[in-house]
């Protein structure tokens, strides 16, 4: 038997998983959550087997939400449904320790065969997901990606600097390297641009 939390913002497919996953395979659904912050509170006082997360919902998204748990409780093991996983998105998803990725538009009997593989410890990604995801579309260097990371947190150039344990003047030239390949007119918008396309 596998307990799960499911999360996912639209009503049908919610209802409709809940119904149809137990009927797949050895499956209990303890809880369903609507948004990010439900999954998060629901999440951690269920202490599901595996909690299967949409990744895009209003509020707290999936990544946020799984962020957030993994604070708390590192050891949980997480499948992301997903539509379409930009490169930023998986990697991120990736270092935040997610196990698994399908598409929303898989079978149930597929999420059920692949919740079964998550419990038994091991990983897995949908081809198309993966096909998608492997398109890496940034220009930035990790290091440039670092700035804008720090700059869309509010730091100023000497704060990134001191975090960063660089030169005031490199990560200037960081900055400006990553305005010219964003094509934005200050870093914050550089920032904006990166983080709008799942870059950061």
């Amino acid at each position: 038997m596998t307990t799960i939390v499911l999360a996912d913002d639209e009503a049908l497919l919610r209802t409709a998983l809940t119904a149809l996953l137990p009927m797949e395979g050895d499956i209990t659904v303890l809880a369903e959550a609507h948004d990010g912050a439900t999954a998060v509170e629901a999440t951690l006082r269920h202490q599901p087997d595996v909690l299967v997360i949409d990744l895009e919902m209003p509020g707290v998204d999936g990544l946020d939400a799984v962020a957030e748990i993994r604070r708390v409780r590192p050891e949980q093991v997480i499948l992301m449904l997903t539509r379409h996983a930009r490169p930023g998105v998986l990697r991120k998803a990736l270092r935040l320790g997610v196990q698994g990725f399908v598409s929303k538009s898989a079978e149930p009997a597929h999420i059920t065969s692949v919740v079964a593989t998550l419990h038994a410890g091991k990983r897995w990604i949908d081809p198309d997901v993966s096909a998608l995801a492997v398109v890496d579309d940034c220009p930035l260097t990790d290091r440039e990606l670092d700035v804008l990371r720090e700059t869309g947190s509010g730091y100023s150039v000497v704060d990134i600097a001191a975090r960063l344990h660089l030169a005031p003047g490199t990560v200037r030239n960081y900055l400006s390297n990553a305005m010219q390949k964003t094509q934005t007119h200050t870093r914050h918008e550089a920032a904006r641009y990166a983080r709008e396309h799942d870059w950061l």
